[in-house]
């Protein structure tokens, strides 16, 4: 784990106040949280990175330390956040990984802003809403602020009431995310678009169908071929299946960044 100092901060951007922390040396990594969440829950990962890296992770909107503003959540605005926050810290090319909802921002973000992403790891997220399974959608559409009162002996109601500069808007971040994600959505499009070389990490009993990651692969050039003896048949997307894992629980566990760290190690191609 890294054990030297972290630096943390807010940065202004788009009328939000940001809040990141920074840690170790070498190649930047912007990391991002899933929904409801802050930098504790990807706090793990980013130590791990960032023996090897500088890894910023930022809480998103309305979540953890940065407070909301009158604006709706979406994965556009908060794309252009990111864009912001990176090009407010001198970064150019760079690397960005997120899960769940930011993995979402972090798709986004390479659509959106091209010129800034080198590599991009995307940690379980549908790209069309019923890429879930049903009794996923169905949670997901009666998600709302009225469910605080249920929440609030959990782990994810009691980080955001310790960190959060109004731990009473709780509710409305229930119901900004349910808006989010509940809406009917389809970004096959524009991530066939995407140019950057990309990881896709699923466990593999994940909220996300099988068949889904399967064609998430195709629309990102993979999966087309067979990649031959010596490699020349592989795109440019890579595809790593965490066995005994769901998505609640991938983002603490060591095989994420033991299946990360070499397509992040590995020589631009």
């Amino acid at each position: 784990m890294f054990e030297g100092a972290v630096k943390t901060g807010y940065t202004e951007v788009n009328g939000l106040n940001l809040y990141w922390e920074m840690r170790g040396s070498g190649h930047p990594l912007i990391l991002l949280h899933g929904g409801l969440g802050s930098t504790d829950m990807v706090r793990s990962v980013a130590e791990t990175l960032a023996q090897s890296r500088v890894v910023v992770s930022v809480d998103l909107q309305a979540h953890g330390r940065t407070a909301d503003i009158d604006r709706p959540l979406s994965f556009e605005s908060m794309a252009d956040d990111l864009a912001a926050l990176a090009k407010s810290l001198g970064f150019d090319k760079i690397d960005f990984m997120g899960y769940s909802l930011g993995a979402g921002v972090c798709l986004w973000t390479a659509i959106r802003h091209p010129e800034l992403v080198r590599k991009l790891i995307v940690v379980s997220i549908a790209f069309q809403l019923n890429g879930w399974f049903p009794e996923v959608v169905a949670m997901i559409k009666n998600m709302s602020g009225a469910q605080t009162e249920r929440m609030k002996p959990s782990r994810i109601y009691q980080t955001y009431a310790a960190v959060a500069p109004k731990p009473e808007n709780f509710p409305t971040l229930l119901d900004k995310v349910a808006a989010l994600i509940g809406q009917d959505y389809d970004w096959s499009n524009e991530i066939a678009c995407i140019k950057a070389q990309t990881m896709l990490v699923f466990a593999d009993a994940d909220s996300v169908r099988p068949a889904h990651i399967i064609r998430f692969l195709e629309l990102l050039g993979g999966g087309s071929k067979d990649g031959g003896w010596d490699g020349s048949g592989m795109s440019n997307a890579r595809l790593a299946l965490l066995p005994g894992l769901t998505h609640y629980n991938m983002i603490t566990s060591p095989l994420l960044c033991s299946v990360v760290l070499p397509f992040l190690d590995a020589p631009m191609s």
